[in-house]
């Protein structure tokens, strides 16, 4: 696979923050070292996937409240993310619900890599 290891990271921080095992401040660090668009098409994903009927929605919405509350740098990436036009392109073609974890990072990351 191409982009293993950018793969492997962006997994690592969407599931750290899904499961609760990477505390807000790696994840804030390693939000800060990753691209802008795919900062803001993990969060969305995560935002998608744990609506208010998911049984896991109090804990992962809380865990990306906590993020983005402490972590203003998170909310600017997450701004200039938005803008990205990866974003716009994957928002067109496809709905992130439609993705597990490992299918959407795989989409995303050959696409902002390729």
């Amino acid at each position: 696979m191409a982009f293993e290891h950018e793969q492997r990271e962006a997994l690592h921080l969407l599931q750290g923050i899904e499961n609760g095992t990477m505390s807000i401040s790696e994840a804030a660090h390693l939000i800060d070292e990753a691209d802008p668009a795919l900062v803001y098409l993990l969060l969305t994903w995560l935002r998608s996937h744990y609506g208010g009927d998911h049984p896991a929605a109090e804990g992962v919405i809380g865990r990306l409240v906590e993020l983005t509350g402490k972590h203003a740098g998170v909310k600017a990436s997450m701004r200039e993310g938005k803008a990205d036009s990866i974003v716009a392109w994957f928002e067109e073609e496809h709905s992130y619900r439609e993705f597990s974890a490992t299918g959407f990072v795989a989409l995303v990351v050959e696409k902002l890599e390729g």
